[in-house]
């Protein structure tokens, strides 16, 4: 296995690969074999679960070969992974499989110079390669021993170098001693493995101290986040490296590394601070230090975990992006129908974003080629932005604009102008990272536009459910109110009803369907449907919730339902209801004293079809207040029910019997946080 790996690295140019498996029924992907590249490198990735957006996972569940052509690509394509190795390199990623079966999946890396398409001879060795290596793994497992994952993965060898001879060691010797400053090399894994006596004199340590050492772990001094950056970046990128570091107290040195497959050749030397700038963690092309890009991906990430809808996605990516990257102004839009939708801004006059919005998508409007084709573009200067887009006008008073595409399941879904007052250069390193931050706002906007769909649509179908008026009904004052639950989809299974029977006498129905899902409304709305069939024939409140129960145990729904129905005599000034395992209600007299109705529950609807439910009949003299109510208006984690429901009476008894409305808003507002649904009925007859 080790030497088919090495072979499929070595045949296809790479300078590192990675080898997953996919153990049988398992989701994921685990690392097995690390071929020309530390591991360290690749431990975030060790295990990559299939749904990951991630270019192996990608490769893998669609059977196909995935290639990233530098840098750039990575930071759209696959924002994650791009911001946690923010260096220039091309990677391929494949299927491995045996016949049909799939047996997990490969990686190859190649330098930042790679060109940017692959070659014919590049993809038919990956495929000969992810062919042999899948025939490798199956006999593996038919013979009892499949390659496993692992606390830590497999790492090959590098390439051994050719043999010297004694005088060649000691004429390369005596040459490296002889050049100016100090030379040192590093392994892969970033070891010193020789030092020369002048480098380890300007380092100010012992040779034998630091053979074997990592430079920033030997030297304190060295222990900055430029240092083992411009490691990585070699590593990764194979191209040359440079920065300065002082030595303390005031000593200045300039180190050059130099990367093959082997590890990193370093010239060492003595740094004038005056002609150097030695904050500068490297060179312009590399971009931003790993530690700041780690620093805004995680505060961007954690913000927009927390992101629900659209709107969220805006205010919090304004709130981190804008002060994080020095931009003074930001629009967030998207394409609906063949025309631009601003979803949001900030920093810019609303009568300016307005003007774009609902505009027809043309490629005469700036950064209209992002939302189609998701490749980036960046604007140093105005006149740049006139060449490409010759009918605009300078009229937001900026100098530098950056059009970033959002891309979710690997298709754009929008775009993101960010802009600068003052003039922006956009070095490569600089545009990958603000295409890969991109990235992630785009992630979080198709979920936040998922969320806004769905909301909007359960809580249509909760207003269809619930009654849209209630009826007129002579001689009863009415009032209603719903408030749903905080978590999930704010959708639920209470529900109210008030059913008209005939000049002088009607129904009231509430209950409460187990959950906080579609599934709850849609039986809430056959619940509610069965208790106003068997109401409107006459049923007394005894067979309208019996009849209900049998309808429910027949759908076998899976879901129980709490409710409680009451029979209005308005002529006779009387009331008889029954109730299935619902919350009593209040009964509030005309000389204000109020009282919880004792009815005595049946079983909840849904659990025996042969249920009985007791009645209770009570006078409802005018000017008394009868309450409804759903659970939600009582029910709070840490709080008692039975000094909840008190309470609730306490409130009912001081409001204002004849303002139902202004009652109902007092005891919505005075319940717990909803955790759960809230329904309220408030009936009052009168003379």
């Amino acid at each position: 296995m080790d030497a088919a790996m090495a072979a499929v690295v070595r045949e296809t140019g790479a300078f590192g690969g990675l080898l997953y498996v996919l153990p049988p029924g398992d989701d994921a992907l685990w690392l097995a074999i690390v071929a020309g590249t530390p591991h360290e490198f690749v431990a975030p990735w060790r295990r990559i679960a299939l749904s990951d957006p991630m270019p192996v996972a990608d490769a893998v569940r669609e059977r196909r070969l995935v290639w990233i052509g530098g840098q750039e690509e990575m930071a759209r394509r696959y924002p994650r992974p791009a911001l946690v190795l923010p260096y220039d390199f091309a990677l391929a990623a494949a299927p491995v499989a045996s016949g049909t079966a799939l047996q997990g999946g490969l990686v190859l890396l190649w330098p930042g110079a790679h060109p940017p398409q692959l070659s014919r001879r590049a993809r038919d060795a990956i495929e000969t390669g992810c062919r042999h290596l899948g025939n490798l793994l199956r006999q593996a497992a038919d013979r009892g021993d499949p390659l496993l994952p692992s606390a830590r993965p497999r790492t090959l060898p590098p390439p051994a170098g050719r043999l010297l001879s004694p005088a060649e060691a000691a004429a390369i010797t005596a040459f490296v001693d002889r050049l100016p400053g100090g030379s040192c090399a590093l392994d892969t894994d970033g070891r010193i493995t020789f030092i020369t006596p002048a480098a380890a004199e300007l380092v100010g340590a012992d040779q034998a101290e630091l053979v074997g050492a990592l430079p920033w772990e030997a030297l304190p001094w060295m222990d900055v986040p430029q240092v083992e950056d411009r490691y990585r970046a070699a590593m990764v990128s194979r191209r040359p490296q440079a920065f300065t570091v002082l030595r303390p107290p005031d000593t200045w040195l300039s180190f050059e590394l130099y990367p093959d497959r082997s590890g990193i050749s370093v010239r060492i030397t003595g740094a004038d601070p005056s002609e150097t700038a030695p904050a500068s963690p490297a060179a312009p092309a590399a971009g931003p230090s790993r530690a700041t890009l780690l620093y805004h991906l995680m505060h961007l990430a954690s913000t927009l975990t927390e992101a629900v809808g659209v709107q969220d996605v805006v205010e919090q990516s304004a709130d981190q992006l804008l002060p994080a990257l020095g931009a003074q102004a930001m629009v967030l839009m998207t394409a609906e129908n063949g025309r631009l939708k601003i979803r949001g801004h900030r920093g810019y006059r609303a009568d300016i974003v307005d003007r774009f919005d609902a505009v027809t998508l043309s490629s005469d409007i700036p950064g209209s080629k992002v939302l189609t084709t998701g490749v980036p573009d960046f604007f140093a200067t105005f006149a740049e932005l006139r060449h490409a887009y010759p009918s605009t006008v300078h009229e937001d008073g900026m100098a530098s604009w950056a059009f970033l595409p959002l891309i979710a399941s690997g298709r754009p879904i929008g775009s993101l102008l960010l802009a600068y007052s003052r003039p922006h250069a956009f070095p490569p390193g600089e545009r990958a990272v603000l295409t890969s931050l991109a990235g992630l706002v785009g992630q979080a906007l198709d979920r936040a536009r998922l969320y806004d769909a769905k909301h909007h649509l359960v809580h249509r179908l909760q207003s269809a459910l619930l009654p849209h008026t209630l009826p007129r009904i002579p001689g009863l004052k009415v009032a209603a109110r719903y408030l749903p639950a905080t978590r999930g989809l704010g959708i639920g299974g209470d529900f109210y009803d008030l059913i008209r029977l005939d000049e002088r006498t009607a129904g009231a129905a509430i209950g409460d369907v187990q959950g906080h899902n579609v599934d709850a409304a849609a039986l809430m709305g056959q619940v509610r449907t069965a208790v106003h069939a068997h109401a409107t024939v006459g049923a007394s409140p005894a067979d309208v919730l019996a009849g209900t129960n049998r309808l429910l145990t027949d759908l076998d729904p899976g879901l129980f339902t709490s409710c409680l129905y009451v029979h209005l005599d308005l002529a006779a000034h009387r009331a008889c209801l029954a109730t299935a395992g619902h919350p009593p209600p209040l009964l509030r007299h005309a000389d204000g004293r109020t009282q919880l109705l004792p009815v005595s529950p049946g079983l909840l609807l849904g659990i025996e079809t042969d249920t009985r439910y007791p009645t209770l009949e009570f006078p409802l003299p005018p000017g008394c207040v009868l309450a409804l109510y759903t659970d939600g208006l009582v029910e709070a984690p840490g709080t008692d029910i039975d000094d909840a429901t008190a309470a609730l009476a306490g409130l009912v008894e001081h409001a204002d019997p004849a303002d139902l409305g202004a009652m109902a808003d007092l005891l919505i507002r005075r319940a717990p946080t909803p955790g759960d649904d809230i329904a309220l009925l408030l009936l009052s007859p009168g003379e």
